[in-house]
């Protein structure tokens, strides 16, 4: 498999998610300028930070006037998922040079890691050299969508009232991310201890509801990993 080959791979099996990530992206749009967020900061927010879950509830702190500490916080802690992305893909891409290793990274989030790892473990792609060009196909398709789909939010938000709330979309996203990712016991506890604490701990302010359970699924998901070792 040359990178030419690898990289379209990576694309097309991304496509796919993008059926998802569009209406995603465009509700993040919205809920950034209905939480204070001038549409030029939004828009840098995609570029820059790349990754919808967190940029989510970054702008719902902000609207909530949350204390900057606690923002970088939760934020912290809902994007930690991605060093297990990188744990797990990092044999593959260890003779990589460092500059395609800062590139992997940034592009690494939920989607893309779904659509590549597959073809990363399975079949000739882990002896290819090229092999990362899946995962730069599939990154890159990701991050384009994004960036439409944001752009397409930021733009329809200035056409609706300040006052419409589409909190209640933010879940129902989150659940047709997750729930297709519980395949074991193991998840299904951490996501049914997490989605409780939610619920009992909604009324906090700044959000705290959301990093207190958050924290509550990690150590369930790690408690219940190592005793079953």
């Amino acid at each position: 498999m040359n990178r030419t080959q690898a990289f379209a791979l990576g694309l097309r099996s991304v496509m796919p998610l993008l059926v998802g990530v569009g209406p995603f992206g465009v509700i993040y749009g919205v809920v950034a300028l209905q939480s204070g967020i001038p549409p030029l900061a939004a828009m840098a927010m995609s570029s820059i930070v790349f990754a919808g879950s967190a940029q989510l509830l970054l702008a719902q702190l902000v609207g909530a006037g949350a204390p900057l500490l606690l923002t970088a916080g939760a934020v912290g802690l809902v994007n930690l998922r991605h060093a297990l992305y990188s744990a797990s893909v990092a044999p593959i891409l260890a003779h990589l040079p460092r500059r395609w290793k800062i590139l992997l990274a940034y592009l690494l989030t939920d989607e893309a890691y779904a659509a590549a790892i597959p073809h990363l473990l399975g079949g000739n792609a882990t002896r290819s050299p090229d092999a990362h060009w899946i995962l730069f196909g599939s990154g890159l398709g990701l991050w384009a969508g994004w960036q439409v789909s944001t752009l397409a939010g930021v733009l329809i938000g200035t056409q609706l009232p300040a006052n419409l709330g589409l909190d209640f979309a933010l879940p129902l996203t989150f659940i047709a991310i997750v729930v297709p990712m519980i395949n074991s016991r193991v998840l299904l506890a951490a996501a049914a201890a997490a989605g409780g604490m939610a619920v009992a701990l909604a009324a906090l302010p700044y959000k705290l509801g959301l990093f207190i359970a958050a924290l509550a699924g990690l150590v369930v998901g790690a408690a219940l990993t190592r005793k079953a070792k």
